[in-house]
């Protein structure tokens, strides 16, 4: 195949309302620039006004597809957190819910008086998956991931520190989930989200007929770090995980950060995972609610712009108000920061929104590994959805999703003012 990040003819197609041409020009350029695909959805005022996808979704060079999916990794978390807030909407949790109050064994070795609202905040102290498990591959075993945390000690007195839980995440979040419902993760995801949103593409562990949707995670046979650091064909994301972390403790401790490498491979780094293959059938047909979710653009942009109108779309109540008021409040930030090290403004499982035209002080959402992600702004009642499968980003997106974003929020300022509540019909693209 040949190099797909030289200059190439870029076809995109989908829908289009005119007034959001920015997101759709900042699209075609990311295309031209990396291998792969993606596709881009943003709703604005309720209503979706861009629906685009363009490129290729396998190393035979097949065309991205409407219905194609992409493995999203982190992304996946602001998916499992919402699924926390509407169980607490429910009352079937509260954010102050000791987890060892739902989940007995949980409460071992120091870990009795962890909150639900410190793991969300991810200050529980238990990101340090490296030292639980002895291989990736046992993030394929949920029991496993279960009875592992149980038996860990916080790597912090809980509730002192700021650490991000990079794969540990879903586990927690995802059995305690299991506790009060009685229902498997990839289940929850179907009966609370897919089905009544009627989404096209939402799952975090996927049936056979939505694999065979999957793109291919090009980046991880055809990236230019894989080909440098001669990485085995199967697994450039675990390096890419230390490699980064390695990079930014170099970059943010030459101006003054304090970064903690231990921390960062300890979270995102569990021996193995240089070989892990996130895009296999056999990975994505399980649950790891914190890095395996397979969407399209479509489906997480609707979840979004159900968040940002406030919890309810089209006369789905997802959410209450005052629940999701809660949901989206930054936490404390004087806390030390370890794995990243700079302010994510964490909210309860989502975090900041940063884009190339600045920073909506009150979006939300969460980014991903491989340039993904997905936010809500309720002040502009706006909601921006990206998926890829190529190219090299960080844990947290790269700036992909951040030209999407500012595009989008471009498109909205360019709006005039009287229209800024409402857009038409999108047009075809």
């Amino acid at each position: 195949m040949a190099d797909a990040r030289t200059s190439r003819r870029i076809c995109l197609d989908g829908t289009l309302h005119p007034a959001f041409s920015p997101v759709a020009a900042a699209l075609e350029r990311q295309l031209r620039s990396q291998i792969g695909g993606a596709a881009v959805c943003v709703w604005y005022g309720g209503e979706c006004v861009v629906d685009l996808w363009g490129g290729t979704r396998d190393r035979a060079g097949s065309a991205w597809q409407r219905d194609t999916l992409s493995p999203s990794f982190s992304t996946t978390k602001g998916v499992a957190s919402t699924l926390v807030h509407i169980m607490v909407d429910r009352g079937l949790l509260r954010y102050d819910d000791r987890i060892a109050d739902h989940w007995p064994e949980f409460g071992k070795n120091g870990k009795d008086r962890i909150t639900l609202r410190q793991v969300l905040a991810h200050q529980s102290g238990l990101y340090h998956i490296r030292q639980m498990i002895d291989h990736a591959d046992r993030m394929l075993d949920w029991e496993y991931m279960v009875h592992a945390i149980e038996r860990a000690t916080p790597v912090h007195e809980p509730g002192t520190r700021t650490g991000y839980h990079g794969l540990t995440y879903g586990f927690l979040v995802g059995e305690l989930l299991r506790r009060v419902t009685g229902r498997s993760f990839s289940r929850l995801v179907r009966d609370e989200l897919a089905r009544p949103l009627a989404l096209d593409g939402m799952y975090v562990g996927a049936p056979p007929e939505a694999i065979s949707r999957a793109a291919e995670l090009l980046w991880i046979r055809q990236s230019w770090l894989g080909s440098k650091l001669a990485i085995p064909d199967g697994g450039v994301a675990g390096m890419a995980f230390t490699t980064w972390s390695a990079f930014v403790a170099r970059t943010l401790g030459a101006v003054g950060f304090q970064v903690d490498l231990a921390s960062m491979i300890d979270a995102l780094a569990p021996r193995g995972i240089s070989s892990f293959q996130f895009d296999a059938e056999h990975t994505l047909r399980v649950s790891i609610p914190a890095a395996n979710g397979l969407f399209t653009a479509r489906s997480l942009a609707k979840l979004y712009a159900t968040l940002a109108a406030g919890g309810t779309l089209d006369g789905v109540q997802l959410l209450s108000r005052a629940t999701l008021s809660k949901a989206t409040r930054v936490q404390d930030r004087t806390h030390g920061r370890l794995v990243v090290p700079f302010d994510m403004r964490w909210r309860l499982g989502f975090h900041g929104v940063f884009t190339s035209r600045g920073v909506p002080k009150r979006a939300f959402g969460h980014f991903g590994f491989g340039g993904s992600g997905a936010w809500a702004d309720p002040v502009r009642n706006l909601a921006v959805a990206l998926i890829v499968n190529g190219g090299m980003g960080t844990p947290f997106g790269d700036l992909r999703i951040a030209r999407i974003g500012g595009a989008a929020l471009e498109s909205v300022q360019r709006l005039p003012r009287s229209r800024r509540s409402h857009v038409p019909t999108p047009a075809a693209g």
